[in-house]
């Protein structure tokens, strides 16, 4: 009986030695310029943010389904919505039939309800998450165990003071240039943005939040520091990306949620190889209306046809307890590791 107790003891201690040293866990699921990221905290809990596009055949769902049964799990803990435009929460309906969801986050109501398609989503969303959702502003922490996640910007307004390592940057701001034509799709603006620390490791994803909108965060004072690993803003857009805050972030790694025509421009390209201390960027998609050349190394890209070839490869990080990072791409094994900061 003291030897059963013993070796129970040892397997107990096994199973939890093994679930503390379990990776965190990110994939950037395919959805051909839409957004849908899944993170898997090193405590097993998911949390899934954005839902990509509603097609036909439900592809994006059955996309993001697949992934989340790679990564073995049998519920979706969390749902982050970061705004409401079709290719953010279109696939949230079919995808709810797929998979269990348990929690509903979000920035509130949008604010382009007089868009037919906008209050389509919006009322199927109330109605899936009736009673498990929860609107979030600036300065909340989303409760993914295993995993800090703070939101640095919701529904416009973002943190007022600086995180750790954050401060002032006076001196970079000093060339920012205002953005002065309009944004036609507003609600971008309303997105969830928010910081994941892991031990060492930092990774930041802003939604589609645009150019004037960044400035608040990093202007004149930086309030998030620097990270290690950044989703690129709105897919990889101009209307995205500034430089103040790109190179005040100044991400170790970049990965763009492209698509094969949405994303992707010389401009960012350029805005993020300037920026201090950058290794490498990432690519979901082949850029195919930007010079092949300026695009990334070929073999850190995904996917490179149109759509209607696409296989649907994932780009997959996996962060140790270490703090080590190491992305592969699904489409060839390549896989390259890099440490935090």
């Amino acid at each position: 009986m003291i030897l059963k107790s013993l070796v129970i003891l040892a397997l107990l201690g096994a199973n939890a030695l093994f679930s503390a040293s379990r990776n965190l866990e990110i994939y950037w699921i395919d959805a051909e310029g839409g957004a849908a990221t899944l993170i898997v905290s090193p405590s097993g809990q998911s949390m899934l943010v954005d839902t990509a596009n509603r097609t036909p055949d439900d592809r994006d769902a059955k996309r993001i389904f697949a992934a989340t049964q790679q990564a073995g799990l049998k519920k979706i803990d969390i749902l982050l919505t970061t705004h409401y435009h079709s290719d953010h929460v279109g696939g949230m309906l079919a995808l709810s039939k797929l998979i269990p969801i348990g929690m509903y986050l979000d920035h509130g109501d949008p604010i382009e309800l007089n868009r037919p398609p906008i209050a389509a989503a919006y009322k199927a969303y109330i109605e899936l998450s009736q009673g498990k959702r929860k609107t979030l502003v600036a300065g909340d922490r989303i409760p993914l165990k295993g995993v800090d996640i703070q939101v640095v910007l919701s529904a416009g307004k973002g943190i007022t003071r600086a995180l750790k390592g954050g401060g002032p940057n006076a001196a970079r701001c000093q060339d920012w240039k205002e953005k002065t034509t309009p944004e036609p799709d507003p609600d971008n603006d309303m997105s969830v943005g928010f910081l994941l620390k892991s031990g060492k490791f930092k990774f930041l994803d802003m939604g589609d939040v645009t150019w004037n909108y960044e400035k608040q965060l990093v202007c004149p004072a930086n309030l998030i520091g620097t990270v290690d690993l950044f989703q690129t803003t709105h897919h990889g857009l101009d209307r995205s990306n500034s430089p103040q805050f790109v190179w005040s972030i100044q991400p170790r790694v970049a990965i763009m949620n492209n698509g094969p025509r949405k994303g992707g421009p010389a401009a960012v390209f350029e805005v993020l190889r300037k920026s201090p201390g950058i290794q490498d960027i990432w690519q979901g998609h082949l850029a195919m209306g930007t010079p092949k050349d300026v695009n990334t190394d070929e073999k850190m890209i995904a996917n490179l046809g149109p759509s209607a070839e696409c296989p649907a490869n994932l780009l997959k990080v996996s962060v140790a307890p270490n703090g080590k990072y190491t992305v592969t791409n699904a489409r060839n094994g390549f896989a390259k590791t890099y440490s935090a900061k």
